[in-house]
């Protein structure tokens, strides 16, 4: 997970102990996602690029986060230890 300081936002949504961790898949992390669970990228759930999270990455990786683009999600969990969880950035 990413922390690194961002000038720009006022709350760091993604230091919050409740928020999982949200990162952004390189193009071929998302095709070797896409053939392990034999989906397609309109098959996964979706995420907005306005959601703060999407904002806290932009700051972080310097850009936009494209529509398109896919988040990996890691949950922490009592039962599973730990979830991952990919999400697709749609416009809104």
């Amino acid at each position: 997970m990413i922390y690194l300081a961002t000038e720009n936002i006022s709350f760091n949504v993604l230091k919050h102990e409740l928020v999982p961790e949200h990162d952004l898949l390189p193009e071929e992390e998302v095709q070797k996602v896409l053939a392990k669970f034999r989906i397609t990228r309109d098959q996964l759930p979706k995420i907005k690029a306005s959601d703060a999270a999407i904002k806290v990455l932009e700051n972080v990786y310097g850009h936009p986060i494209q529509v398109g683009s896919v988040i990996k999600i890691v949950r922490k969990s009592e039962t599973a230890e730990l979830f991952v969880a990919y999400r697709l950035v749609i416009g809104g």
